[in-house]
């Protein structure tokens, strides 16, 4: 619910009452600094004039790269209003605004498109379609959001894939321990996602995969500013169900998909 000034609530109260919300992440998944700038260099030595970022979030990998070309024009597709909104005030600091739209729509079949470098960092699933499509196992789905990235860059352009893969097979214990009704069909191998680029029509240009540290960082931030207030606010009414669901998440990390679940980052080149 949104009252008329704008304001989230939940349960009658508004922002100022509630956590904060990922103000600590820079990039919502786990991203240094240095492989970002690295990204956004390799991807912005073509100069593209069009960028396209799928699961946009806030947009912060693509605001970086319309800075270093300037004469690209980017959209940002995304359906949480809260970080579409939190992507423009950045544009508009940054002096990007007349250059970056955010738009709060599905990215399946969406009309923005092809453009010479498309984003989709950890949001393969936007492409899929409220149907699931690729849901009778993680090879359909990976290869069903790598057919539509395929359609959605020009020849000669540029894809970053950022997608989850399984460092080794999860144990039956680690499975039982992350989100609700994980498989070990959720994700495939590293060599399997490549080979999955590969049979969609691209060549693989570069594979980077976050590190631990990343993924320490991404995690802690995830949770940093929720954590400070419930450190203030154990009388909160909010605050039982807040901590729960803190410690859940906290635990079915270190508990079940730390070392086990990787992200990697495929620059992909689509063949002619």
């Amino acid at each position: 619910m949104r009252p008329r000034d704008g304001r989230r609530t939940v349960h009658g109260m508004a922002d100022e009452d509630l956590p904060p919300r990922l103000t600590r992440l820079t990039f919502h998944g786990p991203l240094s600094e240095e492989r970002a700038d690295r990204l956004v260099a390799r991807l912005a030595r073509r100069e593209p004039a069009g960028v396209l970022d799928i699961g946009c979030g806030w947009g912060e990998l693509m605001l970086r790269l319309l800075e270093a070309a300037p004469g690209a024009r980017g959209v940002g597709i995304d359906l949480n209003g809260d970080d579409l909104a939190r992507g423009r005030r950045s544009a508009e600091e940054r002096g990007l605004l007349g250059r970056a739209r955010f738009l709060e729509e599905s990215a399946t079949n969406t009309p923005h498109g092809p453009a010479d470098v498309v984003l989709c960092v950890g949001s393969g699933q936007a492409l899929l379609g409220p149907d699931g499509a690729g849901a009778s196992g993680a090879l359909p789905a990976t290869t069903a959001a790598l057919r539509a990235l395929r359609s959605l860059v020009v020849p000669g352009g540029r894809v970053l894939f950022g997608e989850g893969f399984w460092q080794r097979v999860p144990a039956p214990e680690e499975l039982a321990a992350m989100w609700p009704d994980a498989r070990a069909d959720d994700h495939l191998l590293l060599a399997d996602v490549a080979e999955a680029a590969t049979a969609a029509g691209f060549r693989v240009e570069a594979i980077e995969t976050a590190g631990e540290s990343e993924w320490e960082d991404f995690e802690s931030g995830y949770l940093a500013d929720v954590e400070e207030w419930l450190a203030r606010n154990q009388g909160h009414p909010l605050a039982c169900s807040t901590r729960e669901r803190v410690d859940r998440h906290r635990a079915s990390w270190l508990r079940g998909y730390r070392n086990v679940l990787g992200l990697a980052y495929l620059t992909l080149i689509p063949v002619a």
